[in-house]
């Protein structure tokens, strides 16, 4: 199994455009996350050790410990989503001659539906903490970095959106209707404020840069 985070990034995009069953857009959501929360890093750590900054040097440092191992965890995720799609790609190729094969194709299909699942919600509640994060951090990061913040913000509201789809279709093939409104229900959760949450930091960024 190809670890991308190992390999030269033009290899991942190359493969990304390529006709190849994955790397996809589960992956995709989980390195477009990283890189949101990776800005949000960058910005705390141009922040420390600042004199402006210090009445809020804690807080900024508990920010930083945080998108740090949200980059972390959603880099080991760009790998995973792949690894969760070969289990799906490969119960689909079972055999479906006789009744009996359409029977342990289909259970065999959920399970690896409900397995893949994992990554995207893990990617939908990473992305919503870090927009969480970024919403706190234009308040008192460093102004000369605002614009990252925005960025951040747009990277992270895009992934959860895309985490978000991903999730609705694997869904579609599990058969658990408790299952199914438990997920439903849950990402919705998550999803719910997100464009409000993005506007809200992205108008402050707007306001920063024209108070610069």
């Amino acid at each position: 199994m190809r670890d991308y985070r190992s390999e030269r990034l033009e290899k991942y995009l190359d493969d990304l455009a390529a006709k190849l069953p994955a790397p996809g857009g589960g992956s995709v959501v989980a390195l477009v996350g990283a890189l949101g929360v990776g800005l949000l890093s960058m910005v705390s750590n141009f922040t420390l050790g600042k004199e402006n900054y210090r009445e809020n040097e804690e807080e900024i440092k508990k920010i930083l410990r945080r998108s740090e191992n949200l980059r972390k965890r959603l880099t080991e995720l760009v790998d995973e989503d792949i690894r969760v799609y070969d289990r799906v790609s490969t119960a689909y190729k079972l055999s479906r001659l006789t009744d009996k094969e359409r029977e342990v194709r289909s259970k065999a299909m959920e399970k690896a539906c409900k397995q893949a699942l994992t990554v995207p919600m893990e990617v939908a509640r990473y992305c919503a903490e870090g927009l969480d994060l970024a919403r706190r951090l234009v308040e008192i990061g460093n102004v000369r970095l605002v614009s990252d913040v925005g960025v951040a913000a747009g990277l992270l509201e895009a992934a959860l959106k895309g985490a978000e789809l991903n999730v609705k279709i694997n869904l579609k093939v599990i058969e658990d209707k408790n299952f199914v409104e438990e997920k439903i229900r849950e990402v919705g959760i998550l999803v719910e404020n997100r464009l409000k949450i993005r506007d809200e930091i992205l108008g402050k960024t707007e306001e920063k840069i024209g108070n610069s």
